[in-house]
């Protein structure tokens, strides 16, 4: 039964919480099942032995895998074609493609999307990754297509930046044992400290995986050296906004923009969503033109063209002038003009759901922040990288 195109041998635990989401398949007793698993636990392989089981058994099944962005879905998508087990029947991009369609106008443009009918949903099981962001709205619309959904997440995690709902709050299936070819993985084990104990030692664990202290001599050599290299596989996460735009600002001179204002070729965090132009909370893009457009001499916007990361079509967007460089984000603002800010460097709630091949992040915790809370930003912070990690001490 459990066999892939990888080396791989499942734990007990694996093998039975397979059998229990294939039981759960084939019974259809409930709606839905949820599965939490830390960094390491082997949440994607379980998927590949999934997908190879259900393929197996149902002739002809077709399995919808989706994420929240176009990053994380091509993620997704990576580490699924590694277990060799994606079919060409099978779907995987972001949840709103899935579910929705676009409204074009006569130009063919994208004014808006809705959501498909029941009848057009073509997939018999949704597999969701990332499972705590998805919002209550775009979960009541998932379970409208009737079709069982597999909702995966890392419990680990800091909540939803937004609202109280979360789908891994209590995962009905966990995973907790790390799988043993992850024990040596540096950064799985930086992980395991800052889950269990929010304290990671100074130290090097790895060529590529460091903790450095602020006062290190060579400390500001090193970022100067990384962030002139920013690429859009980079993310620099941070807990204070302030320090958020004063790095911003550094990564942007770096690079040579010449402007304070956004210009083409400028990294951007959408920081609002607005589900009726399919952009949401966290997706990061590159800005391809923009524009400032004045309205009566009584409204001020940027008209700007931006492709977002994992997505293959620019969004025309109206965008606030205001907001760049906020501490927050404002309020009282048309619902016509969306909110961004610059997006090379981000704070850790922002950053849930994404990942990069490199990362760097600066320990700061709120005056206000418990320990379980400090925990799970620490956790969430170092487990957005893939390859490299370099922590930045408080």
């Amino acid at each position: 039964m459990y066999t892939l195109g990888m080396d791989f041998e499942l734990s007990v635990k694996q093998k039975n919480i397979i059998k229990d989401i294939l039981d759960w398949y084939k019974e259809k007793k409930i709606p839905y099942l949820t599965l939490g698993g830390y960094a390491g636990t082997g949440k994607t392989t379980i998927l590949g032995y999934l997908n190879e089981k259900l393929h197996k058994d149902y002739k002809g099944i077709s399995i919808a895998y989706c994420s929240y962005t176009g990053k994380a879905s091509q993620v997704l998508r990576k580490k699924l074609q590694e277990t060799g087990s994606l079919k060409r029947s099978d779907y995987v991009g972001t949840i709103h493609r899935l579910i929705y369609k676009p409204i074009l106008d006569e130009d063919d443009n994208i004014i808006g999307w809705e959501k498909i009918s029941v009848d057009d949903f073509e997939y018999d099981l949704i597999i969701i990754d990332e499972a705590s962001m998805v919002s209550s709205d775009i979960w009541q619309d998932l379970l409208s297509f009737e079709k069982p959904i597999l909702a995966v997440g890392d419990h680990g995690q800091l909540p939803p930046v937004e609202g109280k709902f979360n789908l891994m709050l209590k995962p009905m299936l966990r995973l907790e044992e790390i799988y043993r070819q992850e024990k040596d993985n540096p950064i799985v084990v930086i992980s395991e400290m800052a889950r269990k104990y929010g304290e990671i030692p100074k130290m090097e664990y790895g060529r590529y995986v460091k903790k450095f202290s602020r006062e290190d001599e060579d400390v500001m050599e090193f970022l100067t050296d990384q962030l002139s290299s920013y690429n859009e596989n980079m993310m620099v996460l941070v807990g204070y906004n302030h320090t958020r735009n004063k790095i911003n600002d550094g990564i942007r001179q770096l690079l040579e923009f010449e402007s304070p204002q956004p210009q083409i070729e400028d990294r951007v965090i959408c920081l609002r969503n607005n589900a009726e132009l399919g952009i949401f909370n966290g997706m990061i893009g590159t800005i391809q033109s923009i524009e400032k457009v004045s309205v009566a001499d009584m409204l001020e916007y940027y008209q700007a063209d931006i492709l977002f990361d994992g997505e293959d079509e620019v969004f025309h967007l109206p965008i606030s002038i205001e907001q760049f460089r906020q501490r927050e984000t404002l309020r009282n603002v048309s619902r016509d003009i969306n909110l961004f800010d610059f997006g090379y460097a981000l704070t850790v709630h922002k950053a849930q759901g994404s990942q990069a091949e490199k990362v760097i992040l600066f320990e700061e915790r709120f005056s206000k922040m418990d320990d379980d809370m400090w925990r799970r930003w620490l956790y969430t912070g170092v487990t957005r990288a893939v390859s490299e990690l370099y922590i930045i001490g408080q």
